[in-house]
């Protein structure tokens, strides 16, 4: 598909109150494919899996960005497409086979391909929440940011107990004071960067947080718990509930110097 260009949007921005100092983050909102990609060449039962993205995120930040107001910026494309949470050199960048499925519009992509999806999506993306953040350091504000993403219940056949998990690396100031109050909640087991690790090289939380300086936390939330309206709704206040006095701490709010 080298040479076209999105006929949509490959990002969404929410409006919100600059002056919060916080920015919501959703890179796997959708699993939105551009028409001239044939779904990759997937079955629509395919494309509705966790593969193709994460599978309630976007009802939370919509109704988190409302209930705080606060800005927010969403992907809108699939991360079978191109993943914009990963690292550019990362190997998962773009997937082959995800979780069993054999991806047909990527088996035998390209580096021209490849290269042509991230000044295309990713790129874009990558810039709107650099923008985001310049917005608020207009005003003189260093934001804080919060990535939502979500996880299967289960992982090879293996149940995960995690209910939601908070993925950092360096940079604690947000992170453990957000786990806390999580697991303060008292139904809630929460996972200490579970299922995943938040320490990669590269990906979102790395590139506009650690190397800047910048506050920051990723939370996943289990997928079966946001499934419905009712879900994304009950997450979405309980965030609301959690995270104002969390953001409201002035250490959150300067770059750390000694960004890595």
């Amino acid at each position: 598909m080298s040479g076209s260009k999105p006929a949509a949007p490959v990002f969404e921005t929410l409006d919100g109150n600059v002056a919060s100092g916080v920015i919501l983050v959703c890179d796997h909102a959708t699993n939105i494919v551009p028409p001239e990609y044939a779904d990759l060449g997937l079955s629509k039962d395919q494309l509705s899996r966790h593969i193709a993205y994460d599978i309630g995120v976007d009802g939370v930040i919509r109704h988190l960005s409302q209930l705080m107001n606060v800005p927010a910026v969403l992907s809108k494309f699939s991360r079978l497409l191109i993943d914009p949470n990963r690292g550019r050199d990362d190997p998962t960048l773009v997937m082959r086979i995800s979780d069993g499925a054999i991806v047909p519009g990527n088996a035998a992509i390209d580096q021209d391909e490849i290269d042509h999806r991230m000044r295309t999506y990713y790129e874009p993306y990558d810039a709107a929440v650099g923008e985001a953040i310049e917005r608020c350091l207009e005003l003189g504000i260093v934001p804080a940011l919060i990535s939502i993403h979500s996880f299967t219940p289960s992982w090879r056949g293996t149940p995960r107990p995690w209910h939601a998990g908070v993925l950092w690396d360096s940079d604690a100031r947000l992170a453990l004071p957000f786990l806390e109050a999580l697991r303060q909640q008292g139904d809630l087991v929460v996972g200490d960067n579970e299922p995943y690790s938040g320490e990669l090289r590269g990906d979102m939380m790395n590139r506009h947080g650690t190397q800047r300086g910048i506050a920051h936390a990723l939370l996943e939330i289990r997928q079966d718990l946001i499934a419905d309206e009712a879900g994304i709704r009950e997450w979405a206040q309980r965030l609301a509930d959690i995270l104002p006095p969390l953001v409201a701490e002035e250490n959150l709010h300067s770059m750390l110097e000694d960004a890595g």
